[in-house]
């Protein structure tokens, strides 16, 4: 089976003493159903650095704990991150120290700096995955409509939960989860 996670709220999460509502502020506008990324403004994108170094990053244990069990089988895995060029040194880092490069089949950045849900959407259809993870549902609407042979989990968070109103129904082929082991039942 081949199978995608997003990196940041599946993986790592965000730094403790920082509002998931400024976070979601500094990477699009009010969630409306609407694709509204947008690049960070440079004075944005220095906070952002700051607040991506590992230690404030810490890792989501029972993903993590998951994402090593699934490892062991025949599945192969890919972590398709948005994240910014800017960010490619934290990103790095981040990646060294909870080993995921020796986890994951491929690791896909998005250090073009392509709007994220055009640049997930042609890793995607790229890789042709049956499963892929995310915690964005405006993001998997998107690309769940031109990827339907592609089963969509959007993982949810707390600060994810009030998209759901702007979504008066998922796509056929988007289910909601809140635990990553929810995928194979």
């Amino acid at each position: 089976m081949t199978i995608g996670f997003d990196l940041d709220r599946i993986f790592i999460n965000t730094p403790p003493f920082i509002p998931g509502d400024l976070i979601a502020k500094l990477y699009k506008k009010k969630d409306n159903g609407e694709l509204l990324y947008r690049i960070p403004s440079r004075p944005e994108q220095l906070f952002r650095r700051a607040t991506h170094i590992p230690v404030l990053r810490p890792p989501i244990e029972n993903n993590l704990a998951f994402l090593n069990k699934i490892s062991k089988k025949s599945n192969q895995l890919y972590l398709i991150s948005s994240r910014y060029k800017f960010l490619e040194g934290a990103t790095n880092q981040v990646i060294k120290k909870y080993g995921l490069n020796e986890i994951f089949d491929g690791l896909y950045f998005n250090y073009d700096n392509q709007q994220p849900h055009i640049f997930k959407n042609t890793v995607l259809k790229s890789l042709k995955l049956d499963i892929y993870i995310d915690d964005d549902l405006s993001l998997l609407q998107f690309v769940a409509k031109d990827n339907p042979k592609t089963k969509f989990y959007w993982f949810e968070t707390d600060e994810g939960r009030s998209a759901r109103a702007h979504h008066k129904t998922l796509r056929k082929n988007v289910v909601g989860i809140s635990d990553l082991s929810e995928i194979f039942t």
